[in-house]
């Protein structure tokens, strides 16, 4: 009698089935509703096919669209495939690379025919058709093992130079898998994949671009084409996809950002950032903003040098992790095969800062620090300089200079969970002053790493502690746990804001940190009259200005908040005969704080209106005869069709309300 195997579900109950039988079969056995809706099966922790059978005793679950994180990632690497295919199909000939699915979709690299021009795209309606055609067909997704030696005599048999030389690399220990689609194609893949193309919404995918690409990334080798897609589980998921994506090119920092007069970037400074007087009038609020904010919370403003002796790099572990992320002076720094040593003791050998943490233990050790003078928070508005690669640079959310709201907090062990549970608190009132709503992630221990597993334990366990205290360590704040990402010397916490359309942006951080104390040998002496190691927290609310502020833009859509927007009131004439009381208008309200322009031009009004709105002036105060004879202003609120009458005295108190930072108004 065959032995039959136990397979444990979710809920704790058990089903004895015979060997062999696949995911599939058991979701049917459950209930039609089921076998319908199960895209794939976790077992033992493990995603796979819904048709592989199972073999031994296992914990399965069935992965349906609720499960949406496992069930995307299914069938964008689906829709990867039916490109793929699609593609040969067409243009017979065609060579196929890899596919992977995205975050958003999926891509395949591909090199057209001998003879044909590389793909394009005008070549996407014909491709997303065939793929339509494909689904529609419902053919059946079949695993099979293969050896190596099949592999290469395949693709070397059908002219597939680079799936072939890709093939003879792989380990011969290892089970290599290929999926048929249908009985007509296939593709070399581990897997898992959906039962059959059918199980793909032909309604929930649409091909977006195309680029080039070169073979595993280099290039000295062929160049390719790489086709974007992007892929859903449905309809509506595609189409709200589409609309993001259609107000994220509306609320593009960069477009907004020449259209509202605030920076420009040009190639004499590339990954730097030219603020005109509009942006950077945002860039003095928000910093007042947090001097005030820190200043409350017990931090002391420092500035520390932009450039320090390499040994210091050296000293504090930097010089062998950033490195190649570092302007040095000299230009060129010999390559050296140990990074833990430097590479001259010259004490000319100097590097641009890409952080202001060594610099701020310096600070910290002049002079000798008593327990009692814990914690010390320093705090700076610290520039910063990081080589970032050419094709990473990216507005203001990716450039070489910035400047951080950077601050370290130096403490006793006792008092790390304490002002952990302050600053999530401080963080809080910050971004709520914005209106964001955020998610808490824990950055845990990576692979390499600086400290002892003792030190790592412990700093993970008070980052997480701290949360708890605080309160944020629930579904609310979408509290999580992230393996592997914490930095090379600490574990830390990170703050993501959800934006107005959805999207994520890890901003804050703190770190605790027992690493660059040691190395930098920071002490405090203690109550035993010893000399101890601080704790040091690196934390920022912001991130970086240039980000934040990028953020802002398109959170906002270039709709400030009036204490954050550059021109707060611009006083508009209708007629030269109003110029008079339109300068009186413009007094008062400066007199008040607001920061107003006056706008005399001999233009209609209209024309007017729509060049403020362009600008994203929040109010514009139109003037003509009438409103000087009678004292008052017709107010136009950006975003509403409607204005407002009202008299002078009552639109300066308005507006003076409305300027007012938001910790100001408290």
């Amino acid at each position: 009698m065959t032995e039959m195997l136990k397979i444990t579900l979710p809920d704790g109950s058990e089903r004895q089935v015979a060997p062999v039988t696949t995911p599939a079969e058991i979701a049917a056995d459950i209930g039609p509703g089921l076998a319908k809706a199960a895209l794939a099966a976790r077992v033992d922790g493990e995603v796979r096919d819904i048709m592989r059978p199972l073999e031994r005793d296992v914990a399965l679950s069935l992965i349906t669209a609720k499960d949406e994180a496992d069930a995307l990632e299914l069938v964008r690497h689906d829709y990867a495939h039916v490109l793929a295919e699609a593609v040969q199909a067409l243009w017979p000939g065609t060579q196929i690379t890899f596919g992977p699915a995205t975050d958003d979709g999926f891509y395949y690299d591909v090199m057209a025919p001998e003879g044909r021009d590389p793909f394009s795209m005008d070549d996407l309606p014909a491709i997303e058709e065939k793929m339509r055609e494909i689904i529609r067909a419902d053919k059946p997704l079949r695993r099979e093992v293969w050896s190596r030696e099949q592999l290469i005599e395949k693709w070397q048999s059908e002219g597939e130079t680079f799936k072939a030389e890709w093939a003879a690399e792989l380990p011969e220990n290892e089970e290599l898998t290929v999926y048929w689609s249908g009985d007509d194609w296939l593709d070399m893949c581990r897997g898992p994949h959906l039962a059959s193309t059918g199980k793909l919404d032909p309604q929930a995918f649409k091909l977006m671009r195309v680029a080039g690409a070169y073979w595993r990334g280099d290039q000295k080798n062929a160049q390719l084409t790489r086709i974007y897609g992007t892929g859903w589980l449905n309809k509506k998921q595609l189409n709200a996809y589409l609309h993001r994506l259609e107000e994220a090119q509306k609320r593009d920092h960069r477009k907004l950002g020449q259209e509202m007069d605030l920076f420009h970037l040009q190639p004499e400074a590339h990954g730097s950032v030219f603020w005109h007087p509009k942006g950077y009038r945002i860039w003095r609020e928000l910093e007042s903003y947090m001097r005030r904010k820190m200043d409350g919370a017990g931090y002391r403003e420092i500035k520390t040098p932009q450039v320090m002796d390499a040994r210091q790099w050296e000293k504090s572990g930097h010089w062998g992790k950033y490195r190649e992320n570092m302007f040095v002076i000299p230009d060129e720094v010999p390559n050296t095969e140990d990074d833990a040593e430097l590479v001259s003791h010259d004490a000319e050998w100097m590097a641009l800062k890409p952080m202001n943490c060594p610099a701020h233990v310096l600070v910290f050790k002049q002079g000798i620090t008593s327990y009692r003078d814990l914690p010390v928070r320093l705090g700076e508005m610290g520039c910063c300089h990081r080589n970032e690669p050419h094709g990473a640079l990216h507005g203001l959310m990716r450039v070489r200079q910035f400047t951080q709201d950077d601050a370290h907090i130096f403490c006793t062990e006792d008092q790390v969970v304490e002002e952990t549970r302050r600053f999530c608190e401080l963080a809080d009132t910050v971004y709520a002053d914005f209106g964001f709503k955020y998610e808490i992630k824990l950055a845990l221990r990576p692979e390499q790493r600086f400290g002892s597993d003792a030190d790592w334990d412990k700093a993970e366990a008070e980052l997480r502690q701290a949360v708890v205290d605080a309160g944020m360590a629930t579904d609310e704040y979408g509290w999580e746990e992230l393996p592997g990402e914490g930095a090379f010397y600490a574990p830390k916490l990170e703050w993501h804001l959800t934006d107005a359309i959805g999207r994520t942006w890890q901003v804050g951080t703190i770190q605790s940190d027992r690493v660059l104390p040691e190395r930098l040998d920071a002490t405090y002496v203690g109550e035993d009259g010893e000399r101890h190691r601080p704790v040091m927290l690196h934390r920022a609310i912001f991130g970086s200005y240039e980000r934040f502020i990028g953020i802002l833009i398109e959170h906002f859509a270039g709709r400030l908040p009036v204490w954050l927007a550059p021109v707060q009131a611009v006083v508009a004439t209708i007629v030269s005969d109003a110029d008079d009381y339109a300068n009186e208008v413009e007094a008062k309200l400066a007199a008040a704080g607001i920061r107003v322009e006056t706008d005399l031009r001999n233009e209609k009004i209209n024309y007017k209106v729509r060049e403020h709105s362009l600008a994203k002036v929040p109010h514009l105060l139109v003037v003509g005869q009438r409103e000087a004879d009678e004292g008052t202003v017709a107010v136009r609120t950006l975003g509403e069709k409607e204005q407002r009458v009202m008299s002078l005295d009552e639109a300066v108190a308005m507006l003076a309300e409305e300027a007012l930072a938001p910790d100001l108004k408290d």
